[in-house]
């Protein structure tokens, strides 16, 4: 898999995702054995830009080549600036966003708003490939609304604007993230275009991955929310993609000397208090579906302090392993069904 000049040492990716890909994730999801990894989402206002928040986004100190950064926007100019200054800042790939569906982003008709207006998508294409010397690509939907999926015509007029890379997301902008994702647009797609094309969607194990390049014929595949809490699954399909075998569960020490390892890092990059509350979403990734998980969760919401967190979670580990020495998930937790 190479994206320009850069040979990824495989082709699984860390998927971009807002408040989650953020550098000891990507780290992390590399040591277990991504391939490649893309930020999170940054503005391209030149007025956040050097906001708390942007710079922890724009932070890659220590982490494997190559620095591949998103940014996202609508004004082609403004795009193009912000691609030079991530490439000053240190990335090596700029990645464009046109598949965030969220609200606040396509109201300023960013994100996969976008895509209803494909004018506007080749001028801030052209824009982005011509302001720096280092490769794009295009994290993109199958359209904004079903029914008038134009991912071919996107997709075309990317490679002609000189675009790396391709990303797509089996669903629409209107799907969000519901329903099932659909392929066979994504192996349209790779059929008629000469770049790697990357396929994103509902890919949560090793089988569905392996499914997925066979459906898509797609040079590497994206993986994103399957991962939050289990950054582990890059080395459970990498060693099914390998060998046609799959890996025992992991066992509960490693696991817990992982989720450790990951909070200190947290509490480093982000410091005793944010890094506290910022811990509590992958704590409860983390746990989700084990025994216990959910009690445990509720307690630890509530705790104030890193040395509080981390002495709970490592409580709650060594409290799985009366059940066995490797992880076991239960079906259902029957107090977050709804949970999205």
């Amino acid at each position: 898999m190479h994206i320009g000049p850069y040979t990824l040492a495989n082709n699984l990716i860390v998927a971009p995702m807002a408040g989650v890909t953020d550098r000891p994730f990507r780290m992390l999801c590399k040591r277990f054995g991504a391939g490649h990894a893309v930020s999170e989402m940054i503005t391209a206002d030149q007025s956040l830009r050097l906001t708390k928040k942007t710079l922890k986004r724009a932070d890659f100190d220590g982490e494997l080549a190559p620095i591949s950064v998103q940014i996202a926007g609508s004004d082609p100019e403004q795009l193009a600036q912000a691609a030079r200054y991530q490439v000053e800042n240190g990335a090596q790939i700029v990645d464009i966003n046109m598949g965030c569906p969220a609200k606040k982003v396509c109201n300023k008709l960013a994100g996969s708003a976008l895509l209803k207006d494909e004018d506007l998508v080749g001028r801030i294409l052209d824009a982005v490939v011509a302001a720096v010397d280092v490769p794009v690509t295009l994290k993109t939907r199958l359209g904004f609304c079903n029914g008038e999926e134009n991912i071919l015509r996107v997709a075309r007029r990317a490679e002609d604007a000189g675009i790396a890379a391709l990303a797509i997301h089996g669903r629409t902008r209107e799907d969000m993230y519901n329903g099932a994702a659909r392929y066979a647009l994504i192996r349209e797609v790779k059929q008629q275009l000469r770049i790697p094309v990357i396929a994103n969607g509902d890919i949560d194990s090793p089988h569905k991955a392996a499914e997925v390049l066979r459906a898509t014929g797609a040079d590497a595949i994206m993986v994103g929310r399957a991962a939050q809490g289990r950054p582990w699954l890059f080395r459970e399909i990498g060693h099914y993609l390998a060998s046609g075998e799959l890996l025992p569960p992991p066992q509960v020490v490693e696991i817990r000397d992982v989720l450790l390892e990951h909070l200190d890092a947290l509490y480093a990059f982000y410091g005793e208090y944010s890094g506290c509350r910022i811990a509590r979403k992958h704590i409860a990734w983390y746990t989700k579906g084990l025994a216990g998980g959910n009690d445990f969760r509720q307690r630890m919401y509530g705790l104030e302090t890193t040395h509080e967190q981390k002495n709970a979670t490592r409580a709650f580990f060594d409290g799985l392993l009366a059940g066995g020495e490797r992880l076991v998930y239960v079906a259902t937790e029957p107090e977050e069904q709804g949970e999205v």
